[in-house]
C-alpha cells in the first residue's frame, strides 16, 4: 500500500509537469510545490504549538495561510515519503514568510534540444521577494529506495554551479534561462529526472552544492521531466 501511494504520488507530479504524451521538443514546464505533488513541503516548517523548540513540515492538512514559517537549527534531509520524517524537529530562525505566502509561488518555462545543446527558458512569479535562487537538475530512484536515500541533484548546466542562479525582483517575479550541453536526460522506467528551484534564505549560494537543506536552502518549486521519445 505504501509503494502504490508513493507511485501515485510520482505519478501527479509527472501528470502535472509535461502537459505531453512522450518527449518531444519543445517540453512545456510547469513548475508545482510539494502540496500539489501530494507530498509533504520539504524545507519550510511550522510550529505546532507557539513558543515551543519544535517544527514540522508543513502537510495538507495545515490549513492556516497566515502561519509563520521558520528554517530548521540544523540541516534536515529530504525524505517526502516517510510520514515520520515530517516532524518534530529543532525549531531554527523565522523565514520572515506565511506559508499562504510560500505556495502563492508559480513557474512556467519551456526546455528545448537541438544540436546536442539543451536550453530552459523560465518565468517566476510570487516569489520570496529580492531573494538568492539557484536551480537544479535532480534525479529520483523509480520507484523511491525505502527507505529514501535522496536525490541526485545537481546544478542546471555547467557542473559548478556558474549557470544555475537567479534572483528574484522586489515583487517576486524572476526570469532564468541558461544554454548547456548535452542535453537533459529524460525521465525513465527506473530513473526520473526533474527540475527544482531552491530559495536561499541566508542570502548565499553553495556553488555545485545545494547547501543545507532546511535551515537555509529550501526547495520551493519543482518537475518531473517526461519520457524520452518512444519510452
Amino acid at each position: 500500500m505504501r509503494r502504490l501511494v508513493i507511485c501515485t504520488a510520482i505519478g501527479i507530479v509527472l501528470a502535472t509537469a509535461l502537459m505531453a504524451q512522450a518527449a518531444t521538443m519543445p517540453v512545456k514546464l510547469q513548475f508545482v510545490n510539494h502540496l500539489q505533488a501530494k507530498l509533504p513541503e520539504q524545507d519550510v516548517f511550522i510550529e505546532r504549538a507557539a513558543g515551543s523548540a519544535e517544527v514540522f513540515r508543513v502537510t495538507a492538512q495545515d490549513k492556516n495561510m497566515s502561519a509563520a514559517l521558520y528554517g530548521t537549527a540544523e540541516p534536515v534531509k529530504h525524505n517526502p515519503f516517510d510520514p515520520n520524517a515530517v516532524g518534530p524537529h529543532k525549531k531554527g530562525k523565522a523565514l520572515g514568510i506565511t506559508l499562504g505566502q510560500w505556495l502563492a509561488a508559480t513557474g512556467s518555462g519551456t526546455y528545448t534540444c537541438s544540436k546536442g545543446a539543451g536550453t530552459v527558458t523560465s518565468s517566476f512569479k510570487k516569489l520570496v521577494p529580492s531573494a538568492a535562487y539557484t536551480m537544479w537538475y535532480f534525479f529520483l530512484p523509480m520507484p523511491p529506495t525505502q527507505p529514501f536515500t535522496g536525490t541526485l541533484d545537481l546544478p542546471l548546466g555547467a557542473r559548478d554551479g556558474s549557470q544555475n542562479t537567479f534572483k528574484s525582483d522586489a515583487a517576486g517575479s524572476a526570469a532564468y534561462k541558461a544554454v548547456f550541453k548535452p542535453c537533459l536526460q529524460m525521465s525513465g522506467d527506473q530513473l526520473a529526472s526533474g527540475l527544482a528551484i531552491a530559495w536561499h534564505s541566508d542570502g548565499k549560494t553553495y556553488a555545485s552544492d545545494a547547501g543545507p537543506f532546511g535551515s537555509a536552502s529550501h526547495v520551493q518549486l519543482f518537475l518531473l521531466l517526461p519520457g524520452a521519445k518512444g519510452m
